[in-house]
Parts: structure tokens; sequence; C-alpha cells
């Protein structure tokens, strides 16, 4: 297991934590001075109240919490949000609100998870369209070409 260096930027902001054992992501809570209401089709920067600092060669995932999107429709925008190594300003969760009802946002609710990501950096190399790229099955087949029945 790694550590994860983080900052408290409020004194009331939640440290993350897994619920559970098991638990691939830590919850991140809204860090607000007071409630916030989402209306249907609205969105915002909801703050965590903390900033972190990754380790060399990781990226954070701000993913949505299943519940939330399930019972209300409330998500990550962005989802999965990315948090670079080397940002080390407040984290803040981009929610939007796609349910009917509008939903309030209370101080310290569990509003996402945040995934700690290996990252693999690449370097790019052009090639010409005389040499190309090489056959795939799929080809050039984008959105909806693979069908959807196995």
């Amino acid at each position: 297991m790694r550590a994860v260096r983080f900052q408290r930027l409020r004194s009331d902001a939640q440290v993350p934590r897994y619920a559970t054992e098991g638990a691939a992501g830590l919850d991140l809570c809204a860090a607000l001075d007071e409630p916030l209401s989402l209306a249907p089709g609205q969105r915002a920067a909801v703050p965590t109240g903390l900033a972190i600092e990754l380790p060399p060669g990781t990226e954070g995932q701000v993913r949505p919490r299943s519940g939330l999107a399930f019972r209300h429709g409330v998500t990550v925008l962005n989802a999965p949000g990315t948090i670079d190594e080397d940002y080390r300003g407040e984290v803040r969760v981009l929610l939007i609100n796609h349910g009917d009802e509008p939903f309030r946002v209370e101080p310290g609710d569990r509003i996402a998870q945040l995934v700690v990501a290996p990252v693999q950096r690449v370097t790019l190399t052009e090639v010409g369209e005389s040499e190309g790229l090489s056959a795939s099955a799929r080809g050039a087949g984008g959105f909806g070409s693979t069908g959807v029945k196995p």
C-alpha cells in the first residue's frame, strides 16, 4: 500500500476513507459552509477542502458514487475526473443532477470516490500514410460498431 500525502484546507474537511475492506475508492466528502441545492440539469464544482500529493506515476480518478447516480441521477460530470500527480490545488468534484428533482448536498456528504491508479506515459511515433497503422479485426469501426448483443 502506497502512502498519499494530503492537506486539509479547512478544519472541517473530512479525511477520505474506504467504506469497506474491499472498496476500490476512497469516499470524497463535500466541504461546504451551507447546503447546496442542485436543480435538475444544474452542475457545480463542489469543494472537498483537501489538497493531495499523488505518488509519481499515478493519477487520481474522481468517480461517481453509484447510490447517488441510481437513486437521484446525480453523478460526476467529467467521469472519471482526473487529478494529475503534479496538481496541488483543492480537489473539487464536478457534480451534475440528471434527476427529475432538486438534489441537496449537505456539508460532509459523501459525493464521489477517489481511485488512485497507475499511469503509463507513452511516446508518440508518427507514421506516414504509406506505412500506416497495423490492421485489426475492428479496423476504423467507431461508436456502436461492435453492436449491443454478445
